[in-house]
């Protein structure tokens, strides 16, 4: 975590790209927290949904349309959506949910999927709000990759523990209840969208079953497969989208 976070352009992005705080509910609780990078210029830029940084939303639907709204606000049409692990779930709901009046461009999925019956806790779901932040938080830990690793995937991971650790009981709580509860992607509304997979070759929370899927899902995805990266290649490999 000290690597990422002492490096040159971690340093040099936090000081020239500052944090913005959104909301666009209602509910003035449900914060959106931003960094809008890039030239204004660009109407159908890209948008990086990360696994665990959102308002609080028990809901699929609420979600997207919390963040329908956030698009409305930054006065953006179309966008592209770059979504890891559950941001890449909750990207291709999004998709699906407004495919009537599209506002995806492309999808670039990141170690993601598209049932969340792989985690086998559609039972638990309704119960994550229930319980203590420790547990919530054991139960996310366990995902994490295990043994040894290299130092750049080390401190990715050390990285992924200190965001966790910023989150409240119902912050954590309601991830895991969107990531868990019952639901897939209905592939035949997003079929236009032009869909590119990411995954990686040596250890992740991901089974090959779950892997297997998206490509029977998505036939016609392009495939970038990485031979290392774990479940965080976006922070421990930051030039890969480059390739």
């Amino acid at each position: 975590m000290d690597q990422i976070k002492g490096s040159p352009d971690y340093n040099w992005f936090r000081s020239a790209v500052p944090l913005k705080r959104i909301i666009v509910d209602d509910d003035d609780s449900k914060v959106w927290s931003l960094y809008d990078a890039g030239p204004k210029s660009v109407r159908c830029p890209i948008i990086f949904l990360p696994p665990l940084q959102y308002p609080v939303y028990w809901d699929l639907m609420e979600f997207c349309d919390g963040f329908r709204k956030l698009l409305d606000h930054l006065h953006l049409d179309k966008v592209h959506l770059f979504g890891a692990s559950l941001g890449g779930f909750l990207a291709q709901k999004f998709a699906e949910c407004t495919h009537k009046s599209p506002r995806v461009h492309s999808l670039i999925l990141c170690n993601s999927f598209s049932d969340t019956s792989i985690f086998n806790q559609a039972w638990t779901a309704n119960s994550f709000w229930l319980m203590p932040a420790f547990l919530l938080k054991k139960i996310v830990l366990g995902n994490f990759s295990k043994g040894p690793v290299d130092l750049k995937m080390a401190d990715a991971i050390d990285f992924m523990v200190d965001r966790l650790e910023s989150l409240n009981q119902s912050e954590l709580a309601s991830r895991l209840t969107l990531n868990c509860q019952n639901s897939y992607v209905e592939p035949h509304k997003i079929k236009e969208v032009a869909v590119t997979i990411i995954d990686v070759f040596d250890q992740s929370a991901l089974s090959l079953e779950a892997k297997e899927e998206m490509y029977k899902l998505y036939p016609n995805a392009r495939r970038a497969h990485l031979k290392t990266g774990g479940n965080f290649p976006y922070l421990n490999l930051p030039l890969f989208l480059q390739v």
